[in-house]
């Protein structure tokens, strides 16, 4: 959304005067230029849009009409301008009308084109202003000519009416551009973290796990070439490539746990931020006092939030003691974490505090950071909270049980499979 140009005096003219001053020759040369320019939109907005609807039946008329609603939102620009050149009035420009990538064509383009409501509201400002205009040119005219007195007074009053006009059915809707705006930028944030988390996923498997499994399938094929000429060598071999598979699997278990940890699946918040817990170089003291458990996407940015904020403490703050404090307010969750290190940290301090805090806006979260230097640093994170589904939570939590109890079950099978062989 393009934002307006500011206005002296939080957008209040200066009173008017018996003398007329700049400001007042300004709102007289935009009354007198009503009468003409309102003609030029009544007659544009009659002829195209009168046209478009007398003509909807046929193949031409829906697109006529769509068209004449684009040359509308021009004429409210051209409107919007005029105000905020002559009345001073700050009027925000509303978003353009844009399609997804999925809705591109012909067909979408008329359809978005003809329900869209800001060309509707310029069509609706283009009609009521032929009226106004011609008092508004008289009145001004007539008032220069004869009432030069309570001219300032009167070009007062009327512009106050065009001020209101246009911020009515000109200016977009506050609360629903800036939501529009805020969405377009949480989707771009969304993308992008979710690319940069594929491009790590993807280098971490080819840099750690692959290349070891590929080491290890040429120790082994070298192995069992020297199998039968030099056994030892071999299962010196066969020994090393043994240990390879166990850094091989350690090194895919840290992977899944950067991707989604299992711990947080099975037991929730409070078992999973004691484990990472248990990973930081300094102690840390865990909180959690949550009702139940929330959806597994605020679960996880929170997890992930909380991990990343360790790190930085273990890395960055010099601390000697951090603390992970978790509970529920009303319909969000809120997390904090404090440590008494030597504080200082900003958000483009380069500790990944910025990516934190747009992760958390893309969700409608929260991101407030409290560190002066010297300490201690206090990182507050809040969440909407959205109840986890019961179903799909019981599926999650008995899942695992189940397995556990199929694999005893296997086992006692393969056991007896051994006995009866043996008999």
């Amino acid at each position: 959304m393009t934002m307006s140009p500011t206005v002296p005096d939080n957008d209040r003219p200066p009173p008017a005067r018996l003398i007329p001053d700049p400001w007042t020759w300004k709102e007289i040369g935009h009354l007198l230029a009503n009468l003409p320019l309102t003609i030029v939109w009544f007659v544009y907005t009659v002829f195209m849009i009168g046209v478009g609807v007398a003509l909807a039946v046929t193949v031409i008329g829906l697109p006529l009409l769509a068209v004449g609603l684009h040359g509308a939102r021009l004429i409210g620009r051209a409107e919007r301008g005029r105000a905020r050149a002559m009345l001073g009035v700050p009027v925000d420009e509303p978003s353009p009308m844009e399609l997804s990538r999925r809705d591109k064509g012909f067909f979408a383009w008329l359809w978005s084109s003809l329900k869209d409501p800001v060309g509707w509201r310029a069509v609706l400002y283009s009609f009521v202003r032929l009226p106004w205009g011609v008092l508004t040119f008289a009145v001004t005219l007539v008032s220069f000519l004869v009432l030069w007195p309570l001219l300032p007074h009167i070009t007062r009053l009327l512009s106050n009416g065009d001020r209101a006009m246009v911020r009515a059915l000109l200016s977009p809707s506050d609360e629903l551009e800036r939501r529009i705006a805020e969405l377009e930028s949480d989707r771009g944030v969304v993308v992008d973290t979710a690319a940069a988390d594929l491009r790590r996923i993807e280098r971490d498997l080819h840099d750690g796990a692959q290349a070891r499994l590929v080491a290890l399938a040429m120790g082994l094929g070298l192995a069992k070439e020297k199998l039968t000429d030099d056994p030892e060598a071999a299962a010196r071999m066969v020994d090393e490539a043994h240990g390879e598979v166990k850094v091989a699997l350690q090194e895919l278990r840290d992977l899944a746990r950067g991707i989604h940890p299992a711990v947080l699946t099975d037991r929730g918040l409070d078992a999973a931020l004691s484990a990472i817990a248990s990973r930081c170089t300094v102690p840390v003291t865990v909180g959690v006092d949550l009702p139940g458990r929330p959806a597994e996407a605020i679960e996880g940015i929170a997890y992930f939030t909380v991990s990343e904020l360790l790190q930085n403490v273990s890395k960055h703050s010099s601390a000697r003691s951090a603390s992970v404090e978790v509970w529920r307010s009303g319909d969000r969750l809120l997390l904090q974490v404090t440590d008494d290190g030597r504080g200082g940290a900003r958000m483009d301090g380069g500790t990944g505090m910025a990516g934190l805090a747009e992760r958390l806006g893309a969700v409608d979260g929260l991101f407030v950071l409290d560190s002066p230097v010297g300490g201690p640093t206090t990182v507050t994170a809040e969440l909407p909270w959205r109840d986890r589904e019961r179903t799909h939570a019981q599926t999650h939590e008995q899942k695992p049980e189940q397995t556990r109890e199929q694999k005893r079950e296997q086992k006692r099978e393969q056991r007896r499979e051994r006995m009866r062989v043996r008999k």
